[in-house]
């Protein structure tokens, strides 16, 4: 089971990672949330669109030449600065909701990652580092 972590940013806004089971960070939110709940509301955006969006085959490979356009919500695939794939997970509204942390030297690699955030996002732990300890 996969779990999020909420921070709180210095801006005073929240934010939040997700990690797999194997404890490796494998997506970060896309935006800063003004409020917790709304930060929550992402979270729960992310399982519930990612699992959508590998069921019904929404990746869109913005690597190819010619890539073939899919509808919200959806998985995209493109190259980041240094020549490495990532992924951004674009909610129904168009909106990005979550993106991977690190690059991949590989297709495979990057589309197993996508695969990991749909799996581990349902159903996971929520870690709150926003709460005096």
């Amino acid at each position: 089971m996969g779990k999020f972590v909420i921070k709180k940013t210095p801006s005073g806004g929240f934010n939040f990672s997700l990690f797999a089971a194997n404890k490796e960070k494998i997506a970060v939110a896309s935006q800063i949330y003004t409020t917790k709940a709304a930060c929550k509301k992402g979270m729960e955006s992310v399982g519930k669109n990612a699992v959508k969006c590998i069921a019904e085959d929404r990746v869109e490979d913005q690597t190819l030449k010619n890539p073939v356009a899919k509808t919200n919500p959806k998985f995209e695939i493109y190259f980041d600065k240094a020549g490495l794939y990532r992924y951004r997970l674009i909610a129904s509204n168009g909106e990005s909701i979550a993106m991977s942390e690190e690059g991949y030297k590989s297709k495979s690699g990057v589309m197993n990652g996508i695969k990991s955030v749909s799996v581990n996002a349902v159903d996971a732990e929520i870690v709150d580092e926003t709460l005096d300890k």
